[in-house]
């Protein structure tokens, strides 16, 4: 039995802060929240119009032990890693990268028109998948499908099922559900969602009510985390509303982060940077 529509167990709104080489983003959650977002641990807003708050970008770095997921609503991120993948992330494409065992690569946003806007977000892995080879999915925009609910819906669905319609990531361990949903003015969206698993959603643009009481609207780079349930609704009032929708299965495992690994033990952490001193970290 259905336990319900989920009610808003708490809201964050995103804060700036600076990553890379001097990025100015805004990060919706990350290491304070651990573990309410189990299994996601990170979540940056990067939206400037200015390209002096982007342009130093990400230059090479290591990951292992997650994945990360870069979704560009506007403007251009170029990239390159470790296993000779390169290419450019345009206006509704999406990076789904899987550093598992190890991968070594740099996120460079390319000075944009009229602004450069996307999301990253961090995926933990189970510690059975931590060490796994990692692999990487590039995604242009043509490739995501969109569905229409009502006539007042629209929805990307970049990984998920919707109305019978399967985004293009599959495969992941964590069952995640990465959306991108717009509501229409005057307008309510029931939403199911898998019971015991986490499920939050990052307002874009406009304003809606993210609680099935009808609260009162939340605005733009807040992020509303829900308790369990069957489904979640979101209601409009006179604007309409564009928020991410995103959930997955918890691993419900220790969590050890440091940087850009994350692992389950600090013996794991300590590993995993003597590798990269000595030059064993690349695994693949």
């Amino acid at each position: 039995m259905s336990r319900g529509i989920r009610k808003v167990r708490s809201a964050f709104h995103s804060r700036p802060t600076l990553e890379g080489a001097g990025v100015r983003l805004k990060r919706a959650f990350g290491h304070p929240q651990l573990p309410l977002f189990d299994p996601f641990l990170l979540l940056d807003d990067f939206h400037s119009g200015d390209p002096e708050d982007y342009l130093a970008g990400f230059p090479w770095h290591r990951h292992r032990g997650i994945e990360t997921i870069t979704y560009v609503l506007s403007g251009t991120v170029q990239h390159k890693d470790s296993m000779g993948n390169h290419g450019s992330i345009g206006g509704g494409g999406v990076q789904w990268m899987t550093a598992g065992s190890g991968i070594i690569h740099e996120e460079m946003p390319q000075r944009s028109e009229p602004e450069l806007w996307g999301f990253q977000l961090w995926a933990n892995l189970p510690a059975s998948h931590k060490m796994m080879d990692p692999r990487y999915r590039d995604i242009r925009h043509e490739q995501i499908p969109f569905v229409r609910h009502d006539d007042k819906v629209g929805i990307r669905i970049i990984c998920g099922t919707v109305a019978g319609v399967r985004g293009p990531v599959g495969d992941v361990v964590t069952d995640p559900e990465y959306l991108d949903i717009s509501i229409d003015p005057n307008a309510t969206y029931e939403h199911p969602v898998e019971e015991g698993h986490t499920a939050f959603c990052y307002v874009i643009e406009g304003a809606g009510s993210f609680s099935p009481e009808g609260a009162s609207l939340t605005g733009p780079e807040t992020v509303v985390l829900y308790e369990d349930g069957g489904s979640v609704r979101i209601a409009t009032a006179e604007t309409p509303v564009r928020f991410l929708m995103i959930s997955g299965r918890p691993i419900h495992e220790p969590v050890s982060w440091y940087g850009p690994i994350v692992m389950n033990t600090r013996e794991e952490i300590e590993r995993a940077f003597e590798e990269y001193r000595n030059g064993t970290f690349i695994k693949q």
